[in-house]
C-alpha cells in the first residue's frame, strides 16, 4: 500500500435505494464503490476507503463514518466541496476532519446507533416508499416496550442473525433498545432505536420484525427471551425490509 502523509474521516449520508449495500463488489453500484471512484477523480489516486461497517442493499445511513488514506495535498474544505460535486445526488459528505494516520474507522468504533422507522397506515403511501415500513394499525405499544427490555444486556443474537452469515462470535451487547415517536417533516413515524458494540447481518432488521409481531399480538414479549437464551430461531417471523433502516450514529 505504501506510506501515506494523511488519514481523513468522513462522515456521510446516503440513501441506499439504489444501491447494493455499502461494499465494493465489481459489477454493481455500491456506496464504497461510488466514494472509490470520486476520490480518484479527485485526488487521481487509488483511494481505499475504509467504513466503520457495512451496511445492506437498500439501507441508509444518516451518518456513516469512513476514512481513507492520501498523499494529496487537498485541504478540508477541497475534499468537501470536490466529493459533494462528483458524488451522485443520493450520497453525501457532510463533514470532513483529518484524524491521526492510526485512526482506523471500523476497528476503532465502540458501539453504533440504528433506527428503524415504522408508519402505521392502512394504504401504503408512494411519498414513503423506500423510507419507512408501511404496516397496518394497530399496534400494541406496550407490549412491544416490554418486548425490548428483554434484548438489553450481552446475549448470543444467533437466532437474529441472517441464515448462513459466518463470524467469529454471535455475542453482542445491546445498551439501548427503545421505542419513540417520531416526526420527520408533517410525517409521525414509530421508530425503533437500537444501540449495540456491534451488529450480525440483518440483526436489527431481525429484531424489528419480531417486535412487530409481537405488536400484532401473534407473539408474546417473552418470545424474545427464549429466542435470546435458545440461541437459535425457534420459529418463523419476517425479517422487516431493508428500506425502514437507518444507520444513526457511530460512537468512538
Amino acid at each position: 500500500m505504501g506510506s501515506y502523509t494523511r488519514n481523513i474521516r468522513l462522515h456521510i449520508q446516503y440513501l441506499g435505494t439504489n444501491y447494493f449495500g455499502w461494499q465494493r463488489q465489481s459489477d454493481k453500484r455500491t456506496i464504497q464503490g461510488e466514494l472509490e471512484k470520486a476520490l480518484k477523480r479527485l485526488t487521481k489516486e487509488d483511494c481505499n476507503i475504509i467504513g466503520s461497517g457495512r451496511t445492506d442493499a437498500g439501507v441508509h445511513a444518516i451518518c456513516q463514518v469512513a476514512n481513507f488514506k492520501t498523499n494529496s495535498t487537498i485541504p478540508i474544505t477541497g475534499f468537501l466541496k470536490g466529493l459533494n460535486s462528483i458524488l451522485p445526488e443520493d450520497i453525501a459528505i457532510v463533514h470532513v476532519e483529518e484524524v491521526a494516520l492510526d485512526f482506523h474507522a471500523r476497528k476503532h468504533a465502540k458501539k453504533k446507533l440504528y433506527l428503524y422507522r415504522i408508519y402505521e397506515s392502512e394504504i401504503r403511501l408512494p411519498m414513503l416508499l423506500n423510507r419507512a415500513w408501511m404496516v397496518r394499525p394497530p399496534l400494541n405499544r406496550d407490549a412491544m416496550i416490554e418486548a425490548c427490555h428483554f434484548f438489553l444486556g450481552t446475549h448470543d443474537f444467533k437466532g437474529f442473525q441472517k441464515t448462513g452469515s459466518s463470524v467469529k462470535t454471535t455475542v453482542r451487547t445491546v445498551t439501548k433498545c427503545e421505542i419513540i415517536d417520531s416526526t420527520v417533516g408533517e410525517e409521525r413515524f414509530l421508530e425503533i432505536r437500537v444501540a449495540a458494540n456491534g451488529f450480525l447481518r440483518y440483526m436489527v432488521r431481525n429484531i424489528v420484525g419480531l417486535l412487530v409481531e409481537i405488536g400484532r399480538g401473534k407473539r408474546s414479549p417473552h418470545d424474545v427471551k427464549d429466542v435470546l437464551d435458545a440461541g437459535i430461531r425457534l420459529f418463523h417471523w419476517q425479517t422487516a425490509p431493508p428500506y425502514g433502516l437507518y444507520l444513526k450514529k457511530v460512537y468512538y
